[in-house]
């Protein structure tokens, strides 16, 4: 699952994202998002930190509600440091925080890469 309010960078993530074997929806209003989220369907969550209504990191917490094994990454075109979200968020390991812009090529490295180190558990 995506969201990013911007519809433009929603389009060309998923866009890349499925090009490159992943199957993506993408949401720019995160209420509509949440509404449509199903549990034990997504393995992850990408997601826009500031957008109205609702920021990504109020998404994540209702997220979690619903499936507490989903995998999120947090995309922000502003600054953000991980030692301060670790202090928000202390029960949660997230790994991936993408500065945008972000190039397709590191988005989909790096989201495969964490799908994968499931795979790899799993086996």
């Amino acid at each position: 699952m995506l969201v990013d309010d911007e519809p433009d960078v929603a389009a060309t993530y998923k866009m890349g994202l499925e090009r490159d074997g992943l199957v993506v929806d993408a949401f720019t209003d995160p209420i509509a998002a949440l509404d449509q989220f199903k549990h034990d369907y997504y393995a992850m969550l990408i997601t826009d930190i500031r957008m109205p209504d609702m920021n990504g990191f109020e998404l994540y917490r209702q997220i979690r509600k619903k499936d507490d094994k989903i995998k999120v990454a947090f995309m922000t075109a502003f600054e953000i440091y991980e030692n301060e979200f670790s202090k928000v968020f202390k029960n949660t390991e997230v790994k991936l925080f993408f500065k945008k812009p972000v190039t397709l090529s590191e988005l989909v490295l790096r989201v495969k890469e964490e799908l994968n180190d499931d795979v790899a558990v799993a086996k």
